[in-house]
């Protein structure tokens, strides 16, 4: 690991750090630097200052990452702490009030659900079922149970690689199945959802239905990554689910060192002991080949792997 020449912070900078503990599978060795930020105006003076030629990763809570065991090049950018996590439901100067939420990007995905059904906005209850953070969903579509973002995002700000500040409209976002179309990557900030307003209860409860069935189909309490794979298009144009293509092809239960496909859910891969990040996304390029022997189907990673081998 070569010694970077970083601009000065006031938030925190450590060098070496391992980001293991950062993630939830609990792999992947360390970043050459793991910058914490103390607040917006740190980070964005920050990436104003940093030589393009050092590359940045930005580390949400790490709930759809596998982190690799040689560690990773250059800045990774995590956004620690409530100034990144603040959630706004109160807008009772607004007449009528409005049924919108201001979210930081740091913010968990259940936290705004949680918020939203607080203030009795309905249209967020599907973020209950995504382990993640606000800047993670802006990014990948994030959704479930026949939501996504693109349904509830209004607006949402960040900062561009130099430290630059981009306002987005969600028609700018171009958002397809997992994927946005902004093409310069954004270090997102905060975003505006607009939801509708319901009875307070009608919401939780709509929400708690959403967590029982979480609870109940995805091994939720095993150091695991969410969904790993997308859920493939037929040759028929059909949407098809990977765990069922995964099932089929035998994998439910499948090993590799540390890491097994999961019992309870053929699209998860969890960490059974003391798995590397290579016995994980080894794990993982076992299945999408038993699926493509078993299906002649090419599964696509939805969990994001980072890092050097």
């Amino acid at each position: 690991m070569s010694e970077l020449d970083l601009p000065p912070v006031r938030g925190q900078l450590l060098r070496g750090e391992k980001l293991a503990p950062f993630t939830w599978f609990r792999v992947g060795g360390p970043a050459d630097a793991l910058f914490l930020p103390a607040d917006e105006d740190d980070l964005g003076q920050f990436l104003a200052a940093l030589p393009e030629a050092i590359p940045i990763t930005v580390l949400g809570v790490g709930s759809n990452v596998i982190v690799r065991d040689g560690g990773v090049s250059g800045v990774v950018i995590r956004l620690a702490g409530r100034q990144f996590a603040q959630i706004v439901t109160d807008f009772d100067g607004v007449d009528p009030p409005e049924a919108r939420i201001v979210a930081g990007a740091g913010a968990l995905d259940a936290m705004v659900a949680k918020a939203a059904a607080k203030a009795g906005i309905a249209g967020l209850e599907f973020y209950a079922g995504i382990p993640g953070t606000i800047g993670g969903a802006l990014t990948m579509n994030a959704g479930c149970y026949g939501a996504e973002t693109k349904d509830v995002l209004e607006a949402a700000w960040g900062f561009t690689r130099r430290g630059e500040k981009r306002t987005f409209g969600v028609d700018e976002f171009g958002f397809t199945y997992r994927h946005n179309a902004i093409e310069e990557p954004i270090i997102w900030m905060q975003a505006v959802f607009r939801g509708r307003r319901d009875d307070p209860d009608a919401v939780a409860a709509r929400m708690a239905e959403i967590t029982a069935r979480r609870e109940a189909s995805q091994p939720i309490r095993e150091k695991t990554g969410g969904s790993t794979f997308k859920n493939p298009v037929g040759p028929d144009g059909e949407k098809l689910s990977a765990w069922k293509l995964n099932d089929e092809a035998g994998m439910r239960g499948h090993r590799r060192g540390g890491a097994q496909v999961s019992e309870k859910h053929a699209n998860f891969l969890i960490n059974v002991g003391e798995a590397t990040a290579a016995d994980i996304e080894g794990l993982g390029e076992e299945v999408r080949a038993a699926v493509k022997a078993k299906h002649g189907i090419e599964l696509e990673w939805e969990i994001k792997r980072i890092g050097r081998a």
